[in-house]
């Protein structure tokens, strides 16, 4: 629960959206060529955005399909791990995308989880559903993630 703890400290400072954001991509630096913004992250439900630029356009001058499932991975991995129980983590293990038409404008990802993840002593897979829709609320790209869910690795003891 660190990242939403972090989350919900900065969500409302002034730019602090922006600075969550920038944190997350400092972490995971390939999310950092998309640029996205988290608009807000709470258990069960994430949004993220990414505006159309230059560096995300493909030839024909719309948002690159892979540009979306990266935003789709940013905001699903992040609404997963506010999503799980305290001690448990999650890997992706796969990612079913359906490009529905042309990404034109600022995308907007909406992440859920299939079903309220639980504590387990087995792994187990949580499907994440994210849909992307484009300025106008019209559906342009759907995925579904596989998030693997196991029990936390017991801290290493001191040596």
């Amino acid at each position: 629960m660190r990242i939403l703890a972090l989350y919900r400290k900065l969500a409302y400072k002034p730019g602090g959206r922006w600075l969550f954001s920038t944190l997350v991509c400092l972490k995971a630096p390939y999310f950092a060529s998309i640029s996205p913004r988290i608009v807000s992250l709470e258990p069960q439900r994430g949004v993220a955005r990414i505006r159309h630029r230059r560096r995300v356009t493909n030839h024909i001058g719309t948002v690159h399909a892979i540009a979306l499932c990266n935003l789709a991975e940013f905001v699903g991995g992040l609404t997963c791990d506010v999503s799980l129980p305290k001690g448990m983590r999650w890997i992706p293990r796969g990612m079913q995308v359906e490009y529905l038409k042309k990404a034109v404008g600022t995308m907007t990802a909406t992440a859920t989880p299939a079903f309220t993840p639980h504590v387990s002593e087995d792994g187990y897979e949580l499907p994440l559903d994210v849909s992307i829709t484009d300025d106008v609320g019209a559906e342009v790209f759907r995925a579904r993630i596989a998030m693997w869910i196991t029990p936390a690795a017991p801290p290493k003891p001191a040596a």
